[in-house]
């Protein structure tokens, strides 16, 4: 039994380390959190989750909260820069996401980036000390 327990945490959770400041308060450059992509186990991703994310560069990763899930509007505050008022609120595509950082001031996040497929979706932070 200790075996089947070690072995489904060895495949269900992965340690990354935080780095920059875009999680500021939250998470601090060198600390480590756990991350899992064993939904059944930790549950689904929900609006307020911190999820670790690829980023298009290919050894690096992104870790922002959830602001908002497909289907939902995102308020004009934080819309992508790119988007116009004109073009009316700012809805997040279906199987996206829309990633903000805790530290909105210096965050590069989908204000910059646009929403994310959730198939980039590393996984979930589920423990940090």
């Amino acid at each position: 039994m200790l075996l089947i327990c070690a072995l489904v945490f060895y495949f269900s959770f992965h340690r990354v380390v935080v780095s920059g400041h875009s999680m500021d308060p939250t998470f601090h450059t060198g600390q480590k959190v756990w991350v899992s992509r064993a939904y059944w186990l930790v549950g689904p991703i929900r609006d307020k989750d911190i999820v670790v994310v690829q980023d298009p560069n290919p050894d690096g990763f992104i870790i922002k909260r959830v602001y908002k899930m497909a289907g939902e509007t995102v308020d004009w505050f934080n819309a992508p820069k790119s988007w116009q008022l004109s073009n009316g609120p700012y809805v997040v595509p279906p199987h996206n996401i829309y990633l903000l950082g805790d530290n909105r001031e210096v965050s590069e996040d989908s204000r910059s980036f646009g929403p994310r497929d959730v198939s980039t979706i590393l996984g979930k932070v589920v423990i940090w000390p």
